[in-house]
């Protein structure tokens, strides 16, 4: 699959919560990593999601958002991933920043030049992603 989207997770889906729109959908990752992801209940008919199916999460790198310290504050972003950071390429304006999460997925966000500094984001540095749950787009195979 050919896509836009810099993060590209395969998994298999592990639990589903269907609501009456929506329905919460849970891939776990080859390094163990959960995702949960919000999707359409019809999204979830036509893609024939259903525990135990492979599918893969997509994600935009500008959608990541990095910290390295949460100050003691719980987040309302359902997916916090814990990892390192193992590069960082400068742009004029934006940084492509890439998280090495413990399993060995890679995590790619973009964020400002100034947040890179204002984190201290650099090779070694222990960083989240967060990444909301309605920000993950599924692709399953028939």
């Amino acid at each position: 699959m050919k896509v836009s989207a810099r993060n590209v997770f395969e998994g298999k889906v592990t639990n589903v919560q269907p609501g009456a729109v929506n329905a919460e959908v849970e891939l776990t990752l080859g390094g163990g990593e959960k995702l949960v992801a919000v999707v359409t209940m019809a999204s979830l008919h036509n893609l024939s999601i259903n525990v135990g199916k492979d599918a893969v999460a997509l994600v935009k790198a500008p959608w990541v958002v990095l910290l390295t310290d949460a100050g003691g504050y719980k987040l309302s972003a359902r997916n916090a991933l814990e990892g390192e950071v193992v590069r960082v390429g400068d742009g004029a304006v934006n940084a492509e920043v890439v998280l090495k999460l413990a399993g060995g997925t890679e995590v790619y966000a973009i964020v400002t030049r100034e947040a890179v500094q204002e984190l201290g984001l650099a090779p070694g540095v222990k960083a989240t992603a967060l990444i909301k749950a309605s920000h993950i787009i599924l692709g399953a195979k028939p």
